[in-house]
């Protein structure tokens, strides 16, 4: 996989199918880089890194994560610089660690999950905990770059983060718009509309989501609308 560009301060690893990885983003300001998730394992971490080495890129100097789940989380024990997160993800990652330690709940989850198992067949899983912690929104100054991290409604998860970049025009919403893949993948209607309403209201152009390529907001909005009900 290649790194891409869009706009002029944005650069993101396009999600990879086969093992489930989700798109990995650089915000580059003038005094911090900011990465949106931390992906789902050292060695997805360590492909996005060299991905940015070979462009003269920054690695991170914050990653901000988007939400609790094992793709998005168990790189952040390699993540470079800070790792940010809402409270209640932080909550879920705990549960997380805490149930991993025993080699056989391990075991289980990799038996239950193929792409985990393809990408754990030669590691070891690790659950880390962010090193910062939030409630309702963080307003980072990357020097050029807002980045606007806000808690928000969604059927895919609790703890559900988005990272609204006004300078760009960009929104990203890791998989806040999925259903709930504890529950048959099921999307609450309620709550999607919540988040639709959310998206409505925030100023941007484009949306970013964790396993697809970038999609304007209005398309975005319209196809949301047919599962809305």
């Amino acid at each position: 996989m290649e790194l891409n560009k869009l706009g002029e301060r944005t650069f993101w690893l396009p999600h990879q199918p086969e093992n489930d990885r989700p798109m990995l983003v650089l915000l580059k300001g003038d005094r911090l880089a900011l990465a949106v998730d931390a992906g789902a394992s050292a060695a997805h971490v360590e492909e996005f890194y060299a991905q940015l080495d070979d462009a003269g890129l920054p690695r991170p100097d914050l990653t901000a994560i988007t939400h609790w789940h094992w793709d998005h989380t168990f790189g952040m024990h390699r993540a470079h610089g800070l790792t940010v997160a809402c409270r209640r993800t932080g909550e879920l990652l705990a549960q997380a660690r805490a149930s991993l330690a025993d080699p056989a709940a391990v075991l289980a989850l990799k038996r239950s999950e193929e792409h985990i198992a393809r990408e754990y067949a030669e590691a070891g899983i690790v659950v880390a905990l962010p090193d910062v912690v939030f409630d309702g929104e963080l307003l980072l100054d990357l020097g050029g770059l807002t980045a606007r991290v806000l808690t928000a409604a969604s059927p895919h998860s609790d703890g559900t983060v988005l990272v609204h970049v006004p300078e760009e025009g960009l929104l990203f919403l890791g998989d806040a718009t999925c259903g709930d893949p504890f529950d048959g993948w099921r999307v609450d209607e309620e709550r999607l509309r919540v988040l639709m309403r959310t998206i409505e209201g925030i100023d941007c152009e484009t949306c970013l989501m964790g396993h697809a390529d970038p999609l304007g907001k209005g398309e975005l909005l319209g196809y949301l609308a047919t599962l809305a009900g």
